[in-house]
């Protein structure tokens, strides 16, 4: 089995032991990563007895668990620690969060119900107050998880029962950090950060009640919380970019409640250059997304990187190779990796984690060799009859948008790849709109465009890619193209392996790559094409088209050649 070698270093007793929630800091708070009970069951009631010990926050199909065992449909999975909170811990409320399970949780404090929550990748929290013991006191904290993966359609990204190919091994239960923070009574429930570059001010939107004050460099803000506040910096505003990553630190207080946050200034756009071409615009001038495909898995962790360092690598090395962009394929990571991009300095296409029901083959895969289309009320070809589950989607699109609203990396919203589980894609658009107007927008990635909004978005795989000019006027994508695999020896998994070139050598893989960008993508840039998304990071299971091998041990080609090898030419104004 593959590992990496901070799943080797883990320290099982304090796993991911730093701050979730790097937009929204307190001092105080207590990780419940660490060894917990857990058991499965085919009943609903709580077992008497439980199977063993499982390490939260890793999955338990995961090696870094402990467990290895698949959560199936029909079953339950159970989680119990003991909860003792500090002396002068509770400054008047007690909040427990979590940072994502996947997919149904039920969670009971000292056997009252705290809450419940539905979607596999987003946070909640509860305000466990009045279910609490006196201080000093252990008190009992149980959750329950359920989840279908494929067998339901709730948004489930690449997790597959029967992983293959492009499809990978289901993740259930906790996969993100549990923790406890103490709040006053009156605090600051959320945050809401707006750059306006153009007007040299950032609007802030305290959610909380009473007056506010924002610290930012040397300057003091004061306004009221549950207002937007437009807030004039001091000039010139610090533009944040991909080459130079600069963040403005924020500290905020309500009352009793102090937090610490940041945020960048920058602005995105579509617009026509100099050359009437339609291009993507950052800060007021014309730039390429020269990306990477980032599926965000991990042989010993799979949904749930080992370390903070391994989180870091990724990005990292992304960048030594010459790459701007990452595309965070229908999946939504840990705060603290779009912490990551925000400082180093890498711009992120967010996807919407896929759901619905089953996929049709000549629905999601056809139109890779015809460029066949189709319209997406046919909810039935798309694997969407069921009406809750779009209902269900558009939430948990809407949390995922709101969630992510405050990082100053991404660029660009998707809330559909290559039709799966796809419905009304201008609707769901919209629904983003409401939310954010300030970032773009890829309604379709890959294929079934309903022809709306500013992108273009292709996928290419099998054939020369020439560019052309979107007939509606549009920017011209390339979301997906490459997929060259190399299998490096000693690290690949058991799995059957899947690309969609293969090569037998290092050397093959870098003349095939540079062929690809010398005769193809860079001439299309030149022409218009205004972004181009490489498949891909990492190999994944037997998925071997990564520029890294999957335990991270081996970066396939020296980042310095690659970055030689994808360089693009410099846009004109």
């Amino acid at each position: 089995m593959l590992t990496t070698e901070w799943g080797e270093a883990l320290d099982r007793e304090h796993p991911l032991p730093e701050y979730p929630r790097p937009q929204l800091r307190r001092e105080g708070w207590l990780n419940l990563n660490g060894p917990w009970e857990y058991a499965f069951t085919r009943s609903g009631e709580e077992p008497e007895e439980y199977d063993g010990e499982i390490i939260v926050p890793f999955a338990p199909e995961s090696a870094l668990s402990g467990v290895g065992r698949t959560l199936q449909p029909g079953e339950y999975l159970w989680y119990r620690r003991g909860l003792t909170l500090p002396e002068g811990f509770d400054r008047g409320r007690v909040l427990l969060h979590f940072g994502a399970v996947d997919r149904c949780a039920h969670v009971w404090i000292n056997g009252e119900e705290a809450c419940t929550h539905e979607g596999g990748f987003l946070p909640f929290s509860a305000d466990i107050t009045p279910l609490l013991l006196p201080e000093g006191e252990e008190n009992s904290l149980v959750v329950c998880v359920t989840d279908d993966t494929d067998k339901a359609p709730g948004s489930r990204g690449k997790q597959k029962l029967k992983p293959g190919g492009i499809w990978y091994t289901p993740v259930s239960g906790i996969w993100q950090t549990v923790w406890c923070e103490s709040v006053p009574e009156s605090y600051i429930r959320g945050l809401f950060i707006t750059p306006h570059p153009e007007k040299s001010s950032v609007e802030l939107f305290v959610d909380g009640e009473g007056p506010c004050r924002a610290l930012i460099g040397g300057m003091a803000y004061d306004f009221y919380a549950g207002t937007p506040a437009l807030l004039r910096l001091e000039e010139p505003v610090k533009l944040w970019s991909p080459e130079e990553p600069q963040l403005y630190e924020l500290s905020l207080a309500l009352g009793e409640d102090r937090v610490e946050s940041y945020f960048a200034m920058r602005s995105f756009s579509v617009e026509a250059d100099s050359e009437g071409k339609k291009r993507l615009f950052l800060n007021g001038k014309p730039y390429f997304h020269n990306g990477l495909l980032d599926q965000g898995w991990w042989p010993d962790g799979l949904y749930t990187a080992p370390s903070d360092e391994a989180l870091r690598f990724d990005i990292e090395t992304a960048k030594a190779m010459g790459f701007n962009m990452l595309r965070k394929h229908v999946k939504v990571e840990p705060l603290r990796w779009y912490y990551h991009c925000d400082r180093l300095g890498m711009l992120v296409w967010q996807d919407m984690p896929n759901g619905g029901g089953t996929y049709n083959p000549a629905v999601i895969s056809a139109p890779l060799l015809t460029g066949w289309h189709m319209k997406d009320n046919k909810y039935g070809a798309f694997g969407r009859r069921d009406e809750r589950g779009r209902i269900q989607f558009l939430r948990e699109l809407r949390e995922m948008v709101t969630e992510l609203y405050n990082c100053p990396c991404i660029a660009m919203w998707v809330p559909f790849n290559e039709g799966w589980g796809q419905f009304d894609a201008e609707r769901c658009a919209a629904a983003i709109l409401e939310i954010d107007a300030t970032r773009t927008i890829d309604h379709a990635s890959g294929w079934h465009d309903q022809g709306i909004g500013d992108i273009k978005s292709l996928h290419v795989y099998f054939d020369d890619y020439r560019y052309s000019p979107d007939k509606k006027g549009r920017c011209v994508v390339l979301s997906e193209f490459g997929g060259y695999a190399w299998a490096a020896e000693d690290h690949v998994s058991e799995q059957k392996p899947f690309g969609y070139k293969k090569f037998k050598t290092a050397d093959e893989l870098r003349r095939g790559i540079t062929l690809l960008s010398d005769g193809q993508i860079r001439p299309a840039c030149r022409s218009g094409l205004a972004a181009a998304v490489y498949t891909q990071l990492t190999d994944v299971e037997g998925e071997l088209n990564g520029l890294i091998t999957y335990d991270r041990r081996l970066v396939k080609i020296a980042p310095e050649a690659v970055a030689r090898m994808v360089r693009m030419p410099p846009l004109k104004k």
